[in-house]
């Protein structure tokens, strides 16, 4: 998923009840936005070029009202993201690309690892670059009145703006319902504010250029603040009875107030360091729990979610070599890797379950198919991939 604050839960389901109307209007509504592309120097050549042969897209309406019945607890989100397959392929994708992200990293003093894991965590290191065209999109989040129109307006100007100056084939700009495009997923407008010229051809290329893209998350990353040397953090473990309401990653103190506490490393070394830390406890008490620094408000700030930043940073330590997190989740239902999860599906679909491609990503149809299946073997219909139902199917 770029630097945004997550859109969803910002949505509202008036969009997709203004949906006839919006597709009436459409073609009225292009005309409009185009006076205003005028008015900020757009061409009228880019603008009909841009959106010529586009249409009121209803699914972007629906993806953008969801309102999702599925919380994912952040074990599953975790391994969905931090696995051994994504280890490996970036570790080859850092072997591959090991100049741009040395230049990377040299230019704008971010380390080449966290810059792979905002890669990898992205956009699986530009293999998922996401499908729907950006133009069509904001005209129709716009043209359907969202609430949020004004916030889209903006994005699908800064759009333009990028097809104007020629830095990326329009054909080539596509990305989530929301907008986030390339291979480090950057809003349009966070494009225009951050994104460089890694490779040196004059353009800025997100999609297609790795070289741009590196330098550009690594400039983001530089701008939120990041401090090369310092760790974002690293796994602890808490004493009994440890109050969970001094955790928190803005409740910082200095090393000395946790160790007094009785705070020390996963391995029970002391803490360390000169900088100032909170506890991070993501399950709560019982589970994994974490010492950040400031750094970590810096991977937080790419997607604005404690989660996400916490599979930025493992990720980034595992593509170092180091272990992962330690402490077991507190689920009696261990979550399952990509891999599990498209044995898993596979499993469903020779049972006859349509539950599309397996591909390990857990849609509404590899969901639905859990459920029946867990019925069929009385078991609680939770709809969740989890270890637990994999092993059941593989019982037979």
């Amino acid at each position: 998923m770029t630097p945004r604050a997550t859109l969803t839960a910002l949505l509202c389901l008036a969009g997709a009840t203004a949906a006839p109307e919006a597709r009436a209007d459409f073609q009225d509504c292009l005309a409009g936005l185009q006076a205003q592309a005028a008015a900020q120097g757009i061409s009228a050549q880019t603008f009909r070029a841009a959106t010529n042969g586009i249409a009121h897209d209803p699914k972007v309406l629906e993806l953008a009202g969801a309102q999702p019945e599925f919380k994912t607890p952040i074990w599953d989100y975790m391994a969905a993201l931090v696995d051994d397959e994504r280890v490996d392929d970036g570790k080859a994708a850092m072997k591959q690309h090991a100049q741009a992200l040395a230049n990377a990293e040299s230019r704008y003093s971010v380390d080449r690892y966290t810059i792979a894991a905002v890669w990898g965590v992205e956009s699986n290191f530009g293999k998922n670059l996401g499908k729907m065209p950006l133009v069509q999109s904001f005209a129709t989040l716009i043209c359907a009145n969202h609430r949020r129109k004004d916030f889209f307006k903006g994005e699908l100007m800064a759009t333009l703006k990028i097809i104007e100056r020629g830095d990326i084939d329009p054909s080539r700009l596509n990305g989530s319902w929301a907008g986030a495009f390339g291979q480090t997923q950057f809003m349009p407008t966070t494009y225009q504010r951050l994104a460089v010229d890694g490779d040196g051809d004059g353009r800025r290329d997100l999609v297609d250029s790795v070289p741009d893209a590196v330098a550009s998350t690594a400039n983001f990353l530089r701008v939120a603040k990041w401090q090369n040397g310092q760790p974002w953090g690293y796994e602890v473990r808490l004493p009994r009875g440890f109050n969970a309401s001094g955790a928190g990653r803005k409740n910082r103190h200095a090393v000395s107030h946790w160790a007094a506490m009785g705070v020390t490393r996963i391995d029970g070394r002391p803490l360390s360091g000169d900088a100032p830390i909170g506890i991070l406890i993501p399950a709560g008490v019982n589970g994994p729990a974490f010492a950040v620094t400031k750094n970590f408000d810096a991977l937080y700030s790419y997607n604005a979610a404690e989660s996400y930043g916490l599979a930025i940073a493992v990720l980034s330590d595992r593509l170092r070599g180091r272990a992962g997190i330690q402490v077991e989740w507190p689920t009696d239902d261990p979550p399952l890797s990509r891999a599990e999860r498209r044995d898993l599906q596979t499993r469903l679909a020779a049972r006859g379950y349509d539950v599309g491609e397996p591909d390990g990503k857990v849609g509404s149809k590899t969901r639905d198919a859990i459920k029946e299946i867990e019925r069929s073997l009385g078991m609680p219909a939770t709809g969740r991939p989890g270890a637990k139902v994999l092993e059941a199917l593989r019982r037979g």
